[in-house]
């Protein structure tokens, strides 16, 4: 019957496509050794047409990791990146280089690392205009090292991170979290460096944002069912963790770093915006030695995603990953 439709005019055809052109850069840097909800973020960011991605950091986590307890964090994500990218088949691939393998201690010089000096180039470029984001999943090191190195380049790109504590006046009736967020405890003094002494915009999706990233092992098998080789491949990721971890983890999986493809590749047609996704504008707080917000009235503006459009996340995740069966 479907075809019949096609045939008169009444659905389009399957040659027929909805096209896109890149209309913003993103520099990715995510830790891909840890936690395979970067992978996930990655192919996802791969696959979108909308965004130009330059440069692709892989990042570390805590030293002794129960996820990578290597003392080289940062060269196993760009391993894993390179393998991803070649389960994919990609012909055209971004620059791929690894961050430091661990932070640096508090209060020593910045250092000119390959991957900082490569943002610095990238945020710096006057042959193009399309906007700069940096899409952060994890610690903060490189953005950081570069910023203190070259603070022009505040101004010239936004940072979306996935981290930070919740903001506790946002929840109201909500039992305050006393723990350190993951990936603000991965290297604390960076995140103080952009929030507490820099110029650079934030889009921020903390804790309490990107767990709403949920999703049910049934979910994810008919849905990667149709990707062939890649829907294998993550789902092989997810049982690495499966396997590692003694407690019962249950029937669901939170893809947290999913939200960083959302508000740059994802958002609106006109006006461009990551309007499904509720957020709220206020000055930047301060971060203390504790993790937690300090307000600062004068600080500059900020964005802090409420919520995050799961139903368009996920969706448009499982059609692109089948569009590479």
């Amino acid at each position: 019957m479907l075809a019949g439709l096609a045939a008169i005019g009444l659905l389009p055809s399957p040659a027929l496509a909805l096209s896109a052109k890149p209309r913003q850069r993103v520099i990715i840097d995510n830790d891909f050794s840890g936690d395979p909800d970067g992978l996930f973020q990655l192919a996802h960011h791969l696959a979108s047409p909308s965004v130009d991605i330059p440069l692709i950091i892989g990042s570390h986590i805590h030293v002794g990791d129960f996820l990578d307890k290597s003392t080289r964090q940062a060269d196993n994500a760009v391993d894993r990146v390179r393998e991803l990218m070649d389960v994919m088949r990609l012909t055209r691939r971004p620059e791929v280089i690894p961050g430091r393998n661990a932070a640096p201690p508090r209060g020593t010089p910045a250092e000119a690392t390959p991957a900082v000096r490569r943002i610095i180039a990238e945020a710096m470029r006057e042959d193009t205009k399309l906007p700069l984001f940096y899409a952060a999943g994890a610690g903060l090191t490189e953005l950081a090292e570069a910023v203190r190195l070259e603070p022009r380049i505040a101004g010239r790109l936004k940072l979306v991170w996935i981290g930070g504590m919740e903001h506790g006046d946002l929840l109201p009736g909500v039992p305050a979290r006393k723990d350190k967020e993951y990936n603000l405890a991965i290297d604390l003094p960076a995140a103080q460096t952009l929030f507490n002494d820099s110029a650079v915009e934030i889009w921020q999706i903390p804790r309490n944002t990107y767990r709403q990233l949920i999703i049910s092992h049934a979910e994810l098998a008919l849905g990667l069912r149709p990707a062939g080789a890649l829907g294998t491949y993550l789902l092989k990721q997810l049982e690495r963790v499966t396997d590692t971890v003694s407690a019962n983890l249950g029937e669901t999986y939170i893809l947290g770093d999913s939200p960083l493809v959302t508000v740059t590749a994802l958002q609106s047609s006109f006006e461009p915006d990551s309007a499904s996704s509720p957020y709220i504008v206020r000055p930047t707080p301060r971060i203390g030695d504790d993790g937690r917000y300090v307000p600062d009235p004068d600080g500059r503006p900020m964005r802090i995603h409420t919520g995050i459009d799961t139903r368009l996340t996920f969706a448009d995740m499982f059609a692109k990953f089948a569009a590479f069966a």
